[in-house]
């Protein structure tokens, strides 16, 4: 992907923020594995368009 404006991709400077937390003990380590767990389930939320079967668009 290309920079735009030169300018850093702000998901990707997440994701390297995200990499250099160090989780201390197995509470903590867990701790950020549901941070990301939650994030995906809100996304997925977000994105679910249910079906109506009684109203189709044409």
């Amino acid at each position: 992907m290309a920079k735009a404006k030169g300018s850093l991709d702000k998901n990707l400077s997440n994701v390297i923020d995200d990499l250099e937390q160090n989780p201390v003990n197995a509470h903590n380590s867990q701790q950020l594995q549901q941070d990301v767990n939650d994030r995906r389930n809100k996304d997925a939320i977000n994105h679910d368009h249910p079906t109506d079967l009684k109203h189709q668009r044409t």
